[in-house]
């Protein structure tokens, strides 16, 4: 199986040790938090066979998935997995940190389960890889310029000049689209830092533009540096990402499914999104 096996933690903070199971502790992520690997299977005290799921995530996004001043991994892509959790007592998550341009790769050579970083579906994602049903997120993307630049509102406008993006995901999905399509060409240039040096390239003019989610400004620019501009270029669901065509995978999405249904149902999905993000982006999808 590609998906490894484990003794499930109990809700209460205790470990459930297990005869003949092994706890290595391994090496860590990008941000050099600590993981653990684990191998063999184990029962809980039903007798239950327990599942352990490797969440692929980054530390560089805030309020979504970040370390707080403590250390602590936390946001609304960790503290949403971790209310999963708690509901789906045949699987237990832990999280593997990396680089968002790793994430898609991981998960392609099985270094982990699935990829939880606000990712949405688009075309080119699905050819490769698999998605829950069940949205936990739906947002649109726009230009997103410095606050004091009027002449940038429409992909054309961004022709020959410099759009900040990170690779492999579905903004520069965007860019890279309109550039095989038109003859003169937007400059890509490619994020390695955090998100949210972001601000400081667009508003020092080091690049021109980038394209976000409309929650994204608020949540990296609260001194009002930069400003959305222009029409909807995409509007997409927000999902998890897993292996496709894999049966073990598919479960796991189904499991994932009906929880999100049930946070939905309770709120829950609509505080954490308040709390993390300022606004619900969670609301049914605009067609």
């Amino acid at each position: 199986m590609k998906i490894e096996t484990s003794a499930r933690k109990r809700k209460n903070g205790l470990i459930v040790s297990a005869l003949g199971l092994m706890l290595l502790a391994s090496g860590c992520g990008a941000s050099g938090e600590k993981t653990a690997q684990a191998s063999g299977s184990a029962a809980d005290a039903s007798g239950e066979k327990v599942t352990k799921i490797v969440v692929g995530t980054g530390t560089g996004f805030p309020q979504v998935c970040f370390l707080d001043e403590n250390g602590k991994l936390t946001g609304f892509d960790v503290e949403l997995l971790r209310k999963i959790d708690e509901r789906l007592p045949q699987y237990e998550f832990e999280f593997q940190t990396m680089d968002f341009g790793n994430l898609l790769l991981s998960l392609e050579t099985d270094k982990i389960d699935l990829v939880a970083h606000v990712m949405e579906k688009n075309p080119e994602r699905e050819q490769k890889y698999a998605f829950n049903s069940e949205a936990y997120a739906h947002w649109r993307n726009r230009i997103v310029v410095a606050k004091n630049n009027d002449s940038i509102r429409t992909l054309d406008d961004l022709q020959g000049k410099k759009v900040l993006t990170s690779a492999t995901s579905a903004e520069a999905q965007i860019v890279e689209n309109y550039n095989k399509e038109h003859d003169a060409k937007i400059n890509i240039v490619y994020q390695s830092g955090q998100a949210n040096d972001t601000v400081s390239q667009i508003a020092s003019g080091r690049v021109d533009a980038t394209i976000a989610a409309d929650f994204v400004v608020p949540v990296i620019d609260p001194q009002g540096q930069l400003k959305q501009v222009g029409e909807e270029l995409t509007s997409d669901d927000v999902l998890y990402v897993f292996r496709k065509d894999d049966a073990d995978s598919a479960a796991l999405s189904g499991a994932i499914d009906g929880v999100v249904k049930e946070l939905k149902q309770d709120g829950t999905l609509s505080d954490l999104s308040v709390e993390w993000l300022g606004s619900d982006v969670t609301g049914d999808h605009a067609k």
